[in-house]
């Protein structure tokens, strides 16, 4: 997925909702000191990849604590294992191999980018783990040992390129991201998108650059450069991490504003946006699953719960942490269910489970290991909150993309057929495998 794809935060607990996040911590029960059950935290703590994973470890503890203030887990104490894979993508695996082989985690919950969850897979699928993915991704994956929580294409990236086509009009793309998975393979989804609805391919600009790239002035110039004809350019961004410090800088140096050259960031959320003055990026936009101005209760407990645990009230929260939230309280249902922290037996009650989201709907798993979320399109305001324009009802995530030949042919489905990769046409289940 993204590198410097988003950060998460909040803070719950499990059945009861949000409603039990304004439960007081009383009560907590006397553990053994022998007697836990250990989570696995694999975000970086350090590196290009710290400003959107740290929040997302405090999100977990905070969902941690809440879990045993209610009582724990099968009568047993959660306890939290952190570790700093650094950002560095090989660590990630490692540091993954550590959790189940010597702290003997009952499920991790981690990684931000797609470059770390690739690292990671073989070893979840090697050695039988549970790893829990908040971030949105390029899709295109569906392995028995994930669950991804966060968005695949079909409940971001083509949303809001139909709202740039049938909303702002928009005629010419480009497509701009960091150079990893995560960015070429979305946007080869996206090119494809476009091109069947319409756009000639050479109307579409794609640009990848470095992580940590901080020079954004040719390439905002080159950006500008493709309305001279007079046709309307928008921007569809899979920039990450830090790079977006400069980009948008560099957008309002230029005098680019959202009525001349709209910009739609897929990895851009509240906790990237408070780090930046947006004054000069008010109307610009982003497509995500969750935004921290959803106005339901649920949110607004939610908030209250994370600002508490964080001691600090201006700490904003975001699409990836409602996305632990969510995947972490399934969790414990399913363990619950199950009557056992055991793989296989908590894997089968994972399929099929509801919790409430943060925006007034429920959220289910699917038998292919991806969420039902509403998509949210969010205008970038002074404060750096996003006011949400448009929102649909709750969308099944697709592991393979429609819009793609080789994988229009695929299904997943870890219920009935017991394949992340089966071929609809050759009635095979295939290995899975990376396409990029």
């Amino acid at each position: 997925m993204k590198l410097t794809e988003m950060k998460l935060s909040r803070r719950m607990i499990l059945a009861g909702g949000a409603a039990s996040l304004a439960a007081p911590m009383l009560g907590r029960a006397a553990f053994a000191a022998d007697d836990t059950i250990k989570v696995g935290i694999l975000h970086s703590l350090s590196g290009t990849m710290a400003i959107s994973e740290t929040t997302l470890k405090d999100t977990m503890l905070m969902l941690i604590e809440a879990q045993n203030a209610k009582g724990g887990l099968l009568g047993k104490k959660l306890e939290a294992v952190v570790v700093d894979p650094a950002s560095d993508w090989p660590l990630f695996a490692e540091k993954a191999r550590e959790l189940l082989t010597v702290d003997k985690v009952a499920a991790m919950f981690g990684c931000w980018t797609s470059v770390s969850r690739k690292s990671v897979l073989p070893v979840v699928e090697e050695l039988n783990g549970l790893l829990f993915y908040p971030v949105q991704y390029e899709g295109e994956e569906s392995s028995k040992n994930v669950f991804y929580t966060g968005a695949a294409p079909n409940q971001q990236a083509i949303p809001a390129t139909d709202y740039f086509l049938k909303e702002l009009g928009i005629q010419k793309f480009a497509l701009l991201g960091t150079d990893y998975v995560y960015p070429p393979a979305t946007n080869k989804i996206l090119e494809a998108y476009l091109i069947s609805k319409g756009i000639p391919k050479e109307d579409i600009f794609v640009n990848y650059t470095p992580f940590g790239q901080s020079d954004w002035a040719k390439i905002v110039a080159d950006v500008v450069a493709l309305g001279a004809d007079g046709k309307k350019v928008g921007v569809l961004s899979t920039i990450n991490g830090d790079a977006n410090i400069g980009f948008y800088k560099e957008l309002a140096a230029a005098g680019v504003t959202a009525d001349k050259l709209p910009v739609c960031a897929f990895s851009v959320g509240e906790e990237e946006l408070s780090g930046l003055d947006t004054s000069n990026l008010v109307g610009h936009l982003a497509a995500w699953n969750y935004f921290e101005s959803a106005d339901t209760p649920a949110n607004k407990e939610f908030i209250a719960a994370w600002h508490k645990f964080i001691k600090d009230d201006k700490r904003v929260t975001n699409d990836p942490m409602e996305a632990h939230y969510i995947g972490f309280n399934m969790w414990v249902n399913a363990v619950t269910a199950a009557g056992t922290v055991d793989v296989d037996p908590v894997l089968d009650a994972l399929i099929g489970q509801k919790f409430p989201n943060l925006t007034g709907g429920t959220a289910e798993l699917l038998p292919n290991h991806h969420l039902t979320k509403p998509v949210l399109i969010g205008e970038i305001k002074a404060d750096g909150q996003f006011d949400i324009i448009s929102q649909t009802d709750p969308v099944p995530g697709d592991a393979w993309t429609d819009y793609l030949p080789e994988s229009a042919v695929l299904e997943s489905d870890w219920k009935t057929l017991k394949c992340g990769m089966y071929n609809k046409e050759t009635k095979t289940c295939v290995q899975l495998k990376s396409n990029y």
